[in-house]
């Protein structure tokens, strides 16, 4: 909640200190789980196999965008970053 009473909208650039737990298998029907556990909240997200490797590739693409820009702003850490 902001000072006003309203609440802000979390987003890509949002930062909090809220953690989860994210969990990636394959499910006994053959699909491929995403499974966040966290604040008293389970969301599991099925997907099917080729769904999967879509978002496998937009991770991929947007972990590239971010290590250039982390290279533009000197950053040289290679820490893991919260949830």
């Amino acid at each position: 909640m902001n000072g006003d009473g309203t609440e802000t909208a979390m987003g890509i650039n949002s930062q909090s200190d809220e953690s989860a737990n994210l969990q990636i298998g394959p499910t006994t029907m053959g699909m491929v789980r995403l499974f966040v556990e966290g604040a008293g909240i389970e969301i599991p997200m099925d997907f099917e196999p080729d769904e999967a490797e879509e978002i496998a590739a937009e991770i991929t693409a947007a972990a590239a965008r971010a290590r250039v820009i982390a290279e533009g702003r000197g950053r040289t850490d290679k820490g893991r970053g919260k949830g």
